[in-house]
């Protein structure tokens, strides 16, 4: 998954969330050096990618743009889902999308220091350009995935995609809303182990 849905799966502590946001950059067992609600988000964040990449319903979506971009597939997928979760936001909170996001932005700030270095030098241009709200439009995921394809020189060509998510919305779309209802159970779960497994202290 990507950026909205790590935050969304994330439930109402800020710091386990700041840690499943930032939790990409953080390899290894570089997750004991954080205090335990940071460590729970990184250890969340890699719960979901896992149940994410090995599940069947997942893997229908990557197949359908596998022959394009090969191993880009599940990236692009990732993207792709954010926009219908940030599409049909209303469906799973009951918070306008925009005032959620804009209480992540100032829990960004308010924390700014237990950031890694990558995150901090990522967030004034996701800020600026406020990429979370922007999943909700097309044109949004056109742009997203038109930066992603520069990132990898131009060889992945997953600016296309915005092409496929076109010509396959509706699949795409009843693949996520069934996969997601899923998720969001295994990370309620997942979440409830591991705020067995560490306690809640300051961090």
């Amino acid at each position: 998954m990507n950026f909205l849905a790590h935050i969304y799966l994330s439930g109402d502590d800020e710091l386990v969330t700041l840690g499943n946001f930032m939790a990409d950059g953080i390899k290894g067992k570089q997750y004991k050096e954080f205090g335990p609600r940071l460590k729970k988000g990184i250890l969340l964040h890699r719960s979901i990618d896992t149940f994410t990449d090995g599940h069947p319903i997942v893997r229908q979506s990557t197949r359908r743009l596998h022959a394009k971009y090969s191993h880009y597939s599940g990236v692009i997928v990732d993207i792709l889902y954010d926009h219908f979760l940030a599409k049909n936001w209303h469906t799973y909170s009951d918070v306008p999308l925009a005032d959620y996001i804009e209480e992540f932005y100032d829990s960004l700030d308010r924390h700014y220091d237990l950031l890694t270095n990558s995150i901090q030098h990522m967030i004034p241009h996701m800020i600026a350009d406020n990429w979370l709200l922007s999943y909700a439009k097309i044109s949004g995921i056109a742009t997203v995935l038109y930066n992603m394809n520069r990132r990898t020189r131009n060889r992945s060509g997953m600016d296309r995609a915005v092409e496929d998510l076109q010509e396959h919305y509706t699949d795409f779309e009843n693949e996520f809303t069934s996969f997601f209802e899923e998720l969001r159970t295994f990370s309620a779960q997942r979440l409830s182990e591991l705020n067995a497994e560490f306690p809640d202290t300051n961090t």
